[in-house]
């Protein structure tokens, strides 16, 4: 970890946030993850509607379905071997239309962040860097505008062939995006990816959806001029 990464995590650690964040560092760029940051998720909602169609008792196994969901979102099971392959494992038999569109309304817009970003695309470039898979991707970008409309460029994991929180994929987005680590804010709901970013020498923030005005108490720490 670098000096920058260093200092700040000493800061978060004494302040008790979980964030990452130096005091009044310029802020040049914002690298946003998905899930939990700027739409909130729940896989319940799709294992649910799946059974009532089915008749089935309980969804499959965690352990059952967290490898398919790993290869999928790493781009080393295809689209079509994992619709399979999930549907099988659910003993869906109905229609793929009717999987695939309950698979993927699991997602709401977490509004204050959204328009947090909203507040920002006019004067600083933002970014996408998501563990998502090729169905979702499509999905949000085909239901929700602000994905066209706010960011300039993402780095998904499914492309990339690896997963947050491996250094790679940071080193990746780093490349991409052309940003300054030190001046650049990185905000995800997972303290194992922040503290990764950090290594790097990105400004982390430990995002929770339920408690957005702490990131707004926390970020109003850092300079956007």
């Amino acid at each position: 970890m670098n000096g920058v990464g260093r200092k700040a995590k000493t800061i978060a650690e004494k302040a008790g946030t979980g964030s990452i964040l130096p005091v009044f560092m310029q802020i040049d760029a914002v690298i946003f993850d998905i899930g939990n940051v700027l739409l909130t998720f729940d896989y319940t909602v799709a294992e649910q509607e799946i059974l009532k169609h089915t008749g089935q008792d309980a969804p499959p196994s965690q352990e059952a379905l967290h490898p398919l969901r790993m290869d999928h979102e790493t781009g080393r099971i295809s689209r079509v071997d994992f619709i399979k392959a999930v549907r099988e494992a659910f003993s869906h038999d109905g229609p793929e239309d009717h999987f695939m569109d309950v698979w993927s309304r699991i997602f709401e817009v977490n509004t204050p962040m959204v328009e947090w970003a909203r507040s920002l695309h006019q004067t600083k470039p933002l970014y996408l860097l998501s563990n998502i898979g090729c169905i979702h991707h499509d999905h949000i970008f085909a239901e929700y505008e602000f994905f066209h409309t706010l960011f300039r460029d993402g780095v998904y994991s499914y492309k990339a062939g690896v997963m947050k929180p491996e250094r790679t994929i940071f080193e990746l987005a780093r490349t991409q995006f052309g940003v300054d680590p030190s001046r650049t804010l990185y905000i995800d709901d997972l303290i194992d990816n922040v503290r990764s970013a950090a290594s790097l020498g990105f400004i982390g923030h430990h995002y929770d959806p339920l408690q957005h005005d702490r990131f707004v108490e926390h970020t109003a720490q850092l300079s956007f001029a």
